[in-house]
């Protein structure tokens, strides 16, 4: 199956310098409120029970419930209203860094993807179903926001 996962309650700060260097993305996210929104390209389909027992597998086996955070290390223009960034990500309990292209509008949107190997933090990929449903080590990790301005 190729997973849709929600996280449910997560908070971004993005505080735009005039120096991009000095540019800094935050996001927290609470591991325990992941939800499984559909299961593709597997033998059977997912239904309720099994979406809520994989969210709960997930918080409880893999996550452990801990947190998952991100703080960037390095902002720079990208061109065409993009930024690279880099940074650290923690995730169960691992720090490593990541690298990702974000993308934002004049309207405020942003999105961007990242690439995300669990077996990097420690993570042996998800597995259940006798095998039937497997999780790839490599998870695609995106971000859909709008930004708000604050004060």
């Amino acid at each position: 199956h190729d997973l849709v996962i929600e996280v449910g309650a997560w908070n971004a700060t993005l505080q735009i310098a005039p120096e991009p260097e000095q540019t800094v993305l935050e996001l927290t996210a609470d591991a325990r409120s992941l939800r499984v929104l559909s299961g593709s390209g597997g033998v059977q389909s997912l239904g309720e029970d099994d979406k809520a027992g994989i969210a709960r597998t997930i918080d409880e086996q893999v996550l452990k419930g801990s947190g998952i955070a991100f703080r960037s290390t390095d902002v720079r223009p990208g061109g065409s209203g993009r930024l690279q960034v880099a940074g650290d990500l923690e995730l169960a309990g691992r720090v490593n860094s990541v690298a990702f292209d974000l993308s934002v509008t004049d309207d405020g949107r942003v999105s961007g993807t990242a690439i995300v190997k669990q077996t990097a933090w420690g993570i042996k990929p998800y597995t259940a179903m006798l095998g039937a449903l497997k999780v790839a080590d490599e998870v695609e990790v995106s971000v859909d926001a709008e930004l708000r301005s604050v004060g």
